[in-house]
């Protein structure tokens, strides 16, 4: 398995992980896709997002898989008027991931990260190690503390 640079930048900062490898289908890169292969339930698959904020600029966003991010809440906890999602065309030029591949460790710049405080209800959640095929699994704390993430109430459950 390739160690990513989320993986490195875990390793540098002494964090526990487990890096998990899953066959990708390209027409399928859903969370609920990715749960269903790794046997997990779908609320402890975190996605993460890319948005861009009124005030603060590009901002980043770990939500459950089978929730979808509520933008104005997100805008309160970021101090932003309104937030709006990133085009998709955008996301590999700002993170330097690809969709399906977009890990909230190791982008290009250290963008606000926000967590929805679901999260805390785990001992492990899994998060995109930054490549396509590969998750990682850790300590939500752990994931607060790398990322410097703010966590509050982001989601809307589907």
């Amino acid at each position: 398995m390739k160690k990513t640079n989320a993986a490195r930048i875990l390793d540098k900062h002494k964090i526990q992980y487990e890096m998990i490898e899953y066959e990708v289908d390209e027409n399928d890169l859903s969370a609920e896709n990715v749960a269903n292969k790794l046997n997990m339930p779908l609320n402890q698959i975190f996605k993460t997002l890319v948005a861009r904020g009124d005030k603060t600029g590009v901002l980043v966003a770990c939500v459950p898989g089978g929730d979808e991010l509520n933008l104005k809440s997100l805008a309160n906890l970021s101090g932003n008027k309104k937030v709006e999602m990133v085009p998709l065309k955008e996301i590999q030029q700002l993170t330097g991931y690809i969709r399906g591949g977009c890990s909230p460790i190791g982008m290009k710049k250290n963008y606000p990260t926000f967590i929805d405080e679901s999260a805390l209800a785990f001992s492990q959640l899994t998060i995109s190690a930054g490549m396509r095929g590969q998750q990682l699994s850790l300590a939500p704390e752990d994931l607060i503390s790398v990322t410097k993430a703010q966590v509050g109430p982001i989601t809307v459950a589907c």
